[in-house]
């Protein structure tokens, strides 16, 4: 699984000019899932974004988790994370799961996730075409790839 975690001041995602997910200060999480992945991946990536100390503490300086500051968080699918561009011009997206994996493996990554936050997790709609606005506070952006764990 394949992450960018976006440290937001709010974030939204429409869909049919329907605000379908909303938050203010929080995590924009965008997760690409390949077929490889498992529950593994799940449970270590939960548990690291839950707990990635990339908010400002008293001091300002980037100590908090979003459990710590009880931030909220929107978990958007994104299967272009996928993405290879070994060759050529258009990238290939042979990696990326298809709907029958992806789709219980991305609710898994949700229930997951509320469980580790004890709170709920707004999402974007699977598959859908999403328009995703945000605000990044910091800028902070992290890339994680559960591959590369160990």
């Amino acid at each position: 699984m394949k992450t960018v975690i976006q440290r937001v001041s709010s974030a939204s995602v429409t869909i049919d000019a329907k605000i379908v997910a909303e938050i203010q200060t929080g995590l924009l999480v965008l997760i690409g899932i390949e077929d490889a992945d498992s529950q593994e991946d799940i449970d270590w990536l939960c548990q690291k974004i839950a707990n990635l100390r990339i908010f400002g503490d008293v001091n300002d300086v980037m100590n908090l988790s979003v459990k710590e500051i009880n931030g909220e968080i929107i978990v958007v699918s994104q299967f272009t994370l996928q993405a290879s561009t070994k060759k050529g011009n258009r990238p290939s997206y042979i990696k990326a799961a298809k709907p029958e994996v992806a789709i219980p493996l991305y609710e898994q990554f949700v229930a997951q996730l509320e469980a580790e936050l004890d709170k709920k997790i707004q999402t974007g709609v699977f598959g859908a075409d999403m328009k995703v606005a945000l605000l990044n506070d910091g800028p902070v952006t992290i890339l994680i790839d559960s591959k590369y764990r160990n």
